[in-house]
């Protein structure tokens, strides 16, 4: 009896090939630039301790290196997946979607840029541009001791774009598993550091205070798009447990590196530091587990029950809006009431004010209901915009 010859391999096409790629290099470039984005937030929290504990310092230091260090690493990563999708493009092979958001093309056709890392590589290329503008900024004045300083404001608006870009790149990819933890990790981390953009108005008003209102809209308008971006039950709850590991972590490290580097250079601390509160760890919103559960509770309830799509959004975040503005209110009270008037109400991103009056609870009632139903409005859209990035992606209504 002949043999039968075996067929053939068949030679994998052009799709399976870009498929297999970006199996590896999908997860590789996002979290090379969430581990920039990661660098940069523990750099700003030591760099703004060091101002706090030690004094004022010059460009030239381990926290401003560690700050910069982390916007190069994702620049860096943003730029190779640009150049990547280019060649890829020019190869004749397609984008997949799922690397980074849709294609954009650039400068003609030159470049071809996936959404989130054109985001992330843009932020991160302001952002050193911006150093060399704070590098003459100390050679003026040999010093800074403030987060509101021109150069400051524009280097925080640069990195949270660097963030945003990350966001993006992992909302692409949240069909898989490792894009889900992404998009869950990179949220808590702009959520940390938007608000210290709002120190720049510090001083325009003596009725609503910018840090509280940056704090409550962005920690609103943050989990609320997480949650409805990825469909999934418990998202909130996660994106909270996140926090609450990332605030834990910066409470311990912001302060010990900064004694451990004053001793370093043979600096002396300041004498009046007994029982202060780590300054940007203290401004983080503690009590964002029971806006999570309330979050998840309306959202289940307006699943259930069919409310209009229209109007459940803005519901959520003024709820949400006014937990948080009176958890942070709760919050200055104890760490002031703990640390002898020192630490997290004073801060950059600390709600402010001195008293827990009958008048300061109405304000920051209003506060937290305005601010909530417009971070609820802008929620919804964020969460559209973001899922268009890879429409494809379907998911099912598991946990993750």
């Amino acid at each position: 009896m002949d043999a039968v010859p075996l067929p053939a391999p068949i030679a994998a096409g052009p799709a399976t090939r870009t498929r297999a790629a970006s199996t590896v290099a999908g997860p590789a470039g996002a979290y090379t630039v969430l581990a920039g984005t990661l660098t940069s937030l523990v750099g700003i929290s030591w760099d703004v301790q060091w101002h706090i504990e030690v004094g004022p310092d010059t460009f030239f230091t381990l926290s401003h290196l560690m700050l910069y260090s982390g916007s190069a690493i994702a620049g860096v990563a943003s730029l190779v997946m640009v150049l990547r999708a280019t060649f890829a493009q020019r190869a004749g092979r397609p984008c997949d979607p799922a690397v980074g958001g849709s294609p954009v093309r650039l400068f003609g056709g030159t470049f071809t840029a996936p959404l989130g890392y054109l985001v992330a590589g843009t932020g991160a290329a302001l952002f050193l541009l911006y150093g060399l503008m704070d590098l003459w900024w100390h050679s003026l004045y040999g010093f800074d001791a403030v987060l509101n300083s021109p150069p400051h404001v524009a280097l925080f608006i640069s990195i949270s774009l660097t963030m945003l870009g990350s966001i993006i790149v992992f909302s692409a990819a949240r069909d898989q598993r490792w894009g889900r933890i992404g998009f869950i990790v990179s949220i808590p981390v702009l959520m940390t550091f938007c608000p210290l953009t709002t120190y720049a108005f510090e001083g325009l008003s003596q009725t609503v205070d910018p840090q509280l209102a940056g704090n409550v809209f962005f920690a609103v308008c943050l989990v609320l798009m997480g949650a409805m971006t990825l469909r999934r039950p418990g998202t909130a709850l996660w994106i909270a447990a996140v926090l609450g590991a990332m605030q834990a972590f910066l409470w311990w490290f912001s302060s010990w590196a900064a004694e451990w580097y004053a001793g370093y250079v043979g600096l002396p601390m300041r004498d009046n530091l007994m029982n202060t509160t780590p300054e940007l760890p203290s401004g983080i919103p503690m009590f964002m587990g029971v806006v999570a559960l309330v979050f998840e509770a309306l959202l289940w309830l307006g699943r259930r029950n069919g409310w209009s799509a229209r109007w459940l959004p803005q519901v959520v975040g003024a709820v949400g809006g006014v937990v948080v503005s009176l958890s942070m209110l709760l919050q200055e009270n104890l760490l002031r009431g703990g640390s002898g008037g020192g630490g997290g109400g004073g801060g950059p991103m600390g709600p402010g004010g001195s008293s827990s009056t009958v008048s300061t609870y109405l304000t920051d009632t209003v506060l937290g209901l305005v601010c909530g139903v417009l971070a609820g409005f802008l929620a919804a859209r964020f969460s559209v915009l973001l899922r268009l990035g890879n429409p494809s992606v379907e998911l099912d209504q598991e946990g993750c």
